[in-house]
């Protein structure tokens, strides 16, 4: 199996160092970037399975951009936002997962493996959709045709004349009762 190549981006090296070695002894191949600048000209110049992106490096918001640029490359990486100040709102951002820091090892390796795995099972998922073929005309249900409408000979009930009937006149027998 081919490594797993990871772009780690965070501000400050001792963050940086200690991930990579973490990141390197379990079997990725990591990539490092101290600014969103070069974290930006990494992606656009290798592809990575995930990027991991501090949040606030050289403007609060460098971490979006690095979101932001891992989002638009065309080999979709997953991305997780790694924060020591979390953010309720990191999914509007664009990253798949938020991870806290400091954090136990093992913790941070479980997530990092369940992100790739969920990511890989989304762009499978993608990749299926898109490769199904599209129904051919001949497969394709046919629309159900409309019986056309039926113009009516019928006029409305006010223009309409009706026949005049005189109303029947009942002749009335007048019985007389007979008195005796």
């Amino acid at each position: 199996m081919a490594k797993r190549r990871v772009l780690l981006v965070d501000d400050e090296v001792s963050v940086l160092l200690t991930m990579k070695a973490i990141l390197e002894i379990t079997g990725f191949e990591v990539d490092t970037a101290a600014s969103a600048r070069e974290a930006r000209s990494k992606l656009k110049l290798r592809e990575y399975q995930m990027v991991i992106t501090d949040m606030r490096m050289e403007s609060d918001a460098a971490g979006r951009d690095v979101i932001h640029a891992a989002r638009t490359a065309p080999y979709h990486p997953a991305v997780a936002l790694l924060t020591a100040f979390p953010e309720d709102d990191w999914a509007d951002m664009g990253a798949d997962k938020m991870l806290v820091k400091p954090m136990q090892t093992g913790v941070l390796l479980k997530q990092i493996e369940k992100l790739l795995d969920t990511h890989a099972a989304k762009l499978q998922r993608l990749a299926n959709s898109a490769a199904a073929p599209a129904p051919s005309k001949v497969d394709a249900p046919k629309p159900a045709k409309k019986a056309p409408a039926k113009k009516s000979a019928a006029k409305p009930l006010a223009a309409k004349k009706l026949p005049s009937k005189a109303p029947i006149a009942r002749k009335k027998v007048a019985t007389k009762k007979r008195k005796r």
